[in-house]
């Protein structure tokens, strides 16, 4: 055999041998269980049970999910008075959510489901304690479920609250925007309401939201300082009900718009007095506070005419010198403050000068 073919079969018998001892045993597929969910909350909003939670993204080996993820919904309702059952581990599901059907209640990282109540099953079922889970799936070999643990479990108490509240108004005042509406007096089934605690309200920057919470009320009255004018505003309210530790909201009332405009004048200036020198009339009087002063408008009056205003454009700060007054005359002056939106404000008191 020759010597260059046999270093050649020598050489590749080698890096055979070589490459089998490197190779390490073979790894068993990774078992994609989710993590468990530790927020599920429920509210009551109207008719409806409103459940949210956090989607989860990981696994409980710490990586993240690369398989698709099914969500099991666990329900139990117990009658009033009977102490509230919680959902069991490897129980029936009351509802399966597919991993197609998972983006229709997605609000960013959260999930909200909402169980709706017919008229006639919430009727029936008021007092009732209705108690949830959630457990996170996906499938492994041959499509076999993976369960995550149960989750907190979370629950409300139905009560009779209020049908929305009609017809809120929206009013602009110079300094907040201010919401009224008529107080609700019956419930969704027809009785007069109880537990009414108060009302919460939400505002957005568009129509169809998103709404944020923005504040609560024991009165059928909200006062809003937080506000731009020129800018639109919408805002919802809910009635709020508490008995107990539960809380329990009306379902949203329709939008209240508004988009404020700056018809507020400033307060007219004080302090003025007018000075006669050499050069002219000095006129001084004191700064207004407001933060949207444009400038100061000076006006004057010869003898008992009417006053004349003497600046073509807006006086920046609070001093004038009218370089035109004449010897001999006696001039009546008052000036006005304006602001950013073109608002003049009154006239100031007036200081009256003879020019020497």
């Amino acid at each position: 055999m020759d010597s260059t073919f046999r270093f050649a079969v020598l050489a590749t018998t080698a890096l055979l041998l070589f490459g089998c001892a490197a190779q390490g045993p073979p790894h068993p597929p990774r078992i994609e269980k989710p993590e468990r969910i530790t927020d599920l909350a429920a509210l009551q909003v109207g008719r409806t049970i409103e459940l949210t939670f956090t989607l989860p993204t990981q696994a409980t080996d710490g990586e993240g999910l690369s398989k698709p993820l099914e969500l099991l919904l666990f329900r139990v309702i117990s009658p009033p008075g009977q102490k509230p059952s919680a959902p069991l581990a490897g129980s029936q599901a009351w509802v399966t959510l597919l991993p197609s059907e998972l983006t229709r209640y997605q609000r960013g990282e959260k999930i909200v489901y909402p169980d709706r109540l017919s008229d006639q099953e919430y009727s029936q079922r008021l007092g009732s304690s209705f108690t949830f889970a959630v457990d996170g799936l996906t499938r492994g070999f041959r499509r076999r479920p993976v369960e995550g643990d149960l989750s907190n479990r979370g629950g409300v108490t139905l009560l009779d609250v209020s049908p929305p509240v009609e017809s809120p108004r929206c009013e602009i005042t110079e300094h907040a925007l201010e919401l009224s509406w008529p107080p609700p007096t019956t419930s969704l089934s027809g009785r007069p309401l109880q537990d009414l605690a108060g009302y919460r309200v939400f505002r957005s920057d568009a129509p169809k939201g998103p709404f944020e919470p923005r504040g609560e009320t024991s009165t059928a009255r909200f006062r809003d300082p937080d506000f731009q004018f020129d800018h639109s505003y919408f805002y919802r309210v809910r009635t709020l009900f508490k008995s107990g530790s539960q809380l329990a909201e009306s379902e949203d009332s329709k939008p209240c718009a508004i988009t404020p405009r700056d018809t507020f004048p400033p307060a007219a200036p004080a302090g003025l007095s007018a000075i006669s020198t050499a050069a002219g009339v000095e006129l001084i009087w004191d700064a207004n506070t407001e933060p949207d002063i444009a400038g100061y408008n000076v006006y004057r009056r010869d003898g008992e005419g009417a006053p004349h205003k003497r600046n073509s454009e807006l006086v920046g700060t609070p001093l004038y010198r009218d370089a035109a007054a004449e010897a001999g005359h006696r001039y009546t002056y008052l000036v006005t403050a304006v602001d950013a939106a073109g608002n003049e404000s009154a006239p100031s008191g007036e200081a009256t000068v003879e020019v020497q």
